[in-house]
């Protein structure tokens, strides 16, 4: 059975001016849950749905080596990382990042993020506008770098910040934008580049956090990682943590044009915190979509696939599937204790099992800092939203927020 085709030459420009929607419209115009199209250049199968998640994540068909872009390696991920390898080499390196998931370690960053949002409040003066995502970021930055063991100076918050920042921004960006996230992987690998290099000549103490494992992690030849790998491997677990700074946001902004939820959290169990979270990672927009690359000639659910074909998952258009969720536009956390929640359908940051693919080892920290931040902004935090700002969210830019960056009062 042929695979519908998007005709036309190239659609890299349909896909930067179409966003988050770019596969959705050719999905609803086509009358398929799969295509093929041309994206710089190069023919891509385009599919979604927890099948095609399914699929992509099935390692005896598909390979991760080759099909992160170049120009991602180089702003978001970083050259050499865990995100590009596959098989043993894969699994030896995400057994590295998964001994760093532990009851304890996940605790221990719940607890880092309510305190750092104290902290920081407590600087904020009353009738101030505060931009949330700005502080956020810088919030989680030290979180992040409190919980790796990475030294961090309150003086070189703010900028150590703005590039983590600039290295998730980067994504879907093209020119400037694309060109600072470039920058800021530069100095954000130097600097952690320094910090390996220093651990490993006893200048540098790191017990037990990530700077220590990471530092002392052995390939599978038995050899320590090249130190510029090692950064590239570190700063993959202080980004993610950054990038949470906008789910926070999205919360934020999920309390605001939904506050009949509000009451119901104050004072919440876990449950119904776990449950809001997962709700706005599954609502809101965040990772658009994700590509394997073909290493054998097989056939599904009779569409024929090459060797060396490239596929892209739309992430955000499974997550909001009417064949997998209940009035999937709805905003509604109680459809986490009632609908059937999978490994396929519920892709935010990813699919499939973590331990033994390519998902985001660090999902459970993720709901972690999003919890914390979720009950510090319903019971501690005294502040309004500002009326006069653009709380829209486009979708064409990736990654997305609201336009204003979700800017409160504090009282």
């Amino acid at each position: 059975m042929p695979i519908p085709i998007d005709k036309g030459l190239d659609h890299t420009f349909d896909l930067l001016t179409e966003g988050y929607h770019f596969m959705r419209n050719r999905f609803d115009e086509l009358g398929s849950d799969i295509f093929e199209t041309r994206l710089m250049g190069k023919k891509m199968i385009c599919m979604t749905g927890p099948d095609a998640v399914e699929l992509m994540y099935d390692a005896s068909r598909f390979q991760r080596s080759g099909a992160v872009p170049k120009r991602i390696q180089k702003s978001l991920f970083g050259e050499g990382g865990v995100q590009i390898l596959d098989g043993t080499a894969h699994q030896v390196r995400k057994l590295m990042f998964l001994s760093l998931m532990t009851e304890t370690a996940i605790k221990r960053v719940h607890e880092l993020t309510l305190e750092q949002w104290r902290l920081r409040s407590n600087q904020w003066r009353s009738g101030r506008d505060i931009v949330l995502f700005d502080e956020a970021e810088e919030v989680l930055c030290s979180v992040a770098c409190l919980w790796a063991g990475v030294p961090l100076k309150e003086s070189e918050v703010s900028q150590r910040a703005y590039d983590l920042g600039a290295l998730i921004d980067a994504l879907g960006g093209v020119g400037p934008r694309y060109r600072e996230g470039r920058k800021a992987r530069k100095r954000t690998e130097d600097w952690i580049r320094s910090l390996i290099e220093e651990f490993r000549s006893g200048t540098v103490e790191g017990s037990g956090h990530a700077l220590e494992v990471i530092a002392t992690h052995r390939d599978k030849n038995g050899q320590l990682l090249d130190a510029q790998i090692a950064a590239v491997e570190l700063i993959s677990v202080i980004r993610p943590i950054v990038a949470v700074a906008r789910f926070i946001v999205f919360e934020a902004l999920a309390l605001h044009e939904y506050p009949q939820f509000r009451e119901r959290l104050n004072g919440a169990d876990d449950n119904y915190l776990e449950a809001f979270a997962q709700e706005v990672r599954r609502y809101y927009p965040f990772t658009p979509f994700l590509g394997a690359i073909a290493h054998q000639d097989f056939e599904w659910k009779g569409y024929q696939f090459t060797k060396g074909d490239t596929i892209l998952v739309d992430m955000y258009g499974t997550n909001h599937d009417p064949k997998s969720w209940k009035e999937p536009e709805v905003f509604r956390p109680e459809r986490f204790f009632e609908e059937k929640v999978t490994l396929y359908n519920f892709v935010p940051q990813g699919g499939g099992d973590p331990a033994r693919g390519h998902r985001c080892p660090g999902e459970d920290i993720t709901v972690e800092i999003m919890k914390a931040s979720l009950s510090f902004l319903v019971n501690e935090l005294d502040y309004t939203v500002v009326e006069d700002q653009n709380l829209s969210i486009d979708l064409v830019r990736m990654p997305t927020l609201p336009a204003s960056r979700m800017v409160i009062k504090f009282n």
